[in-house]
């Protein structure tokens, strides 16, 4: 049985109901406030729709067992077309805000950008300085998606490649590094969402000694990569997702005339009309749990 503390978050952040409904503790935090034994999680939230990864990352952090403060984070180079600015005003954070303190763990997010060269994209500069102040200001930075491909091309020269077809649907994979606490509970052949029109290669990831791939795919490729020092993991999957987000992203795309194909291994009989089967929660809940407790705790 899992064990859920309260994360901590700003006053009325709107999932917070939400997650109440859930039975998951959420107690809304005071300025000001004595936060010895809470660890202090910023998440720098790139994704157009705010609010659902909000919900999607305070759920999996919640099964950590571990009291959490939230400190939501966003760049100021770009303003948000799909998200009130009342909301990012209220509960969100600049970076020239945090800069100074220090931080148990770090996410960073994926972003619908991954087509464009990472110089393009209108945020660069200022996500590089974010993850270059990672180095020093975080005990683990947790890199999603087109994320964990930016870390990996800013921290390493590593560079992303376009795929003929989306990665999209659930995955099995398998355990490269067994002895990597990120993946502790876990078996061979465990489910993950991919979601995404890139990919890194394995032979770049290898050339780098400070590099490890912790855990792969045969169909969607590299999944985990970490650093020797344990303080960067690199994850380009979605274990946050909830069961209905590739549902989402797929009618969203039919509804624009997209060509998308059905996500794969997701649909009870792969048939969009069915339900879809959540065959990755637990390993979600595993993988955030594990990064708090063996990662921000230990490192």
């Amino acid at each position: 049985m899992v064990i859920k503390m309260p994360i901590y978050t700003k006053a009325g952040l709107p999932v917070n109901e939400i997650l109440r409904k859930e039975k998951i503790q959420i107690l809304e935090e005071l300025e000001g406030k004595e936060n010895n034994g809470i660890l202090q999680v910023a998440i720098l939230n790139l994704m157009p729709l705010k609010e659902d990864t909000e919900l999607q990352l305070l759920r999996k952090l919640s099964t950590s067992g571990k009291n959490i403060k939230i400190t939501f984070v966003n760049v100021t180079s770009y303003i948000s077309k799909t998200t009130a600015p009342e909301h990012m005003e209220r509960f969100y954070s600049t970076f020239e805000e945090i800069k100074n303190k220090i931080f148990d763990g770090l996410i960073i997010t994926g972003a619908p950008v991954e087509q464009m060269k990472f110089e393009d994209v209108i945020y660069w500069n200022e996500l590089t300085k974010i993850m270059k102040w990672s180095e020093t200001h975080a005990k683990s930075t947790l890199h999603i998606c087109w994320g964990a491909q930016a870390g990996l091309y800013y921290h390493y020269g590593i560079d992303k490649h376009l795929i003929d077809n989306k990665m999209f649907g659930i995955f099995n994979h398998k355990i490269d590094d067994k002895n990597s606490k990120i993946l502790f509970g876990f078996n061979d052949g465990f489910k993950a969402p991919h979601s995404r029109h890139t990919t890194v290669y394995k032979e770049d990831i290898e050339k780098i000694p400070e590099l490890e791939v912790v855990s792969e795919s045969d169909k969607a490729g590299v999944f985990i990569v970490e650093n020797k020092n344990k303080n960067q993991l690199f994850v380009t999957g979605h274990l946050e997702y909830a069961i209905d987000t590739l549902d989402k992203e797929y009618r969203r795309d039919l509804s624009k005339g997209l060509k998308i194909e059905i996500p794969e291994n997701y649909y009870l009989d792969n048939n969009p009309d069915e339900k879809p089967v959540f065959s990755w929660k637990e390993n979600g809940d595993k993988l955030y749990s594990n990064w708090v407790n063996y990662y921000l705790m230990n490192n």
